[in-house]
């Protein structure tokens, strides 16, 4: 149990610390811009549109980014049920990795229309694929628990 309970923990900092990074977009795309040379040149070019694209956007249109962060917030508190009963509650779990792997094919689909570049499509992927490893793990963990009572 206390194994499950440190894991949950962890997956939910994660997810409120990924959608926290949602609110200074501005001021993390300034840091990526004035610090650009570390990169490779296919990415100094994307920082390079981005910086202007989020430079040219009035600031009304940020709020959308709070509300994504505001969302994440807001998934890390369905895991609070599973913190509390694992076993009744891992259903929440099984609901978290589908939307795991739903983030494949939004970002293979909606990144092409958008015109994400695939290096980015593939980084946001990688958010599906840890967190439904993570997300197994804590299952799995959970089963065990289940067989024993």
């Amino acid at each position: 149990m206390k194994t499950i309970k440190i894991h949950l923990i962890g997956f939910m900092s994660l997810l409120i610390i990924s959608g926290v990074t949602a609110f200074p977009v501005q001021t993390e795309i300034n840091y990526l811009f004035e610090n650009k040379s570390v990169f490779p040149q296919f990415m100094i070019d994307w920082i390079d549109e981005l910086y202007t694209i989020i430079h040219q956007t009035p600031d009304i249109m940020f709020y959308g980014t709070d509300w994504l962060a505001f969302a994440h917030i807001i998934i890390a508190l369905f895991f609070i049920p599973v913190f509390i009963d694992p076993v009744k509650h891992k259903a929440n779990i099984i609901v978290a990795m589908v939307a795991c792997l739903l983030i494949f094919p939004l970002a293979f689909i909606c990144g092409p229309i958008r015109g994400i570049p695939f290096f980015h499509q593939l980084i946001d992927c990688s958010f599906g694929l840890i967190g439904i490893a993570y997300l197994y793990f804590i299952y799995t963990r959970i089963n065990r628990l289940n067989t024993r009572s």
